[in-house]
């Protein structure tokens, strides 16, 4: 059986999308691979906290209006 062929959406290279491979799988090996952690991707600082609290409540509030 053969994998299919993808193209990855971060450089437009194709390439096989295999069961059990590690990252995104709109994304090649290589662009798959995680960044550096010192860019700050995965931290939360005090801004992002407050949009976040801000999206949950807005979520929250559309899911359980009373409609009357």
């Amino acid at each position: 059986m053969a994998f299919p062929i993808k193209t990855c959406v971060k450089c437009g290279e194709e390439f096989e999308l295999k069961p059990g491979k590690p990252g995104f799988a709109n994304r090649c090996p290589d662009c798959s691979e995680p960044e550096d952690e010192s860019a700050g991707e995965n931290s939360l600082d005090a801004g992002d906290a407050d949009m976040n609290a801000e999206r949950r409540r807005a979520i929250r509030d559309l899911l359980y209006r009373k409609d009357s």
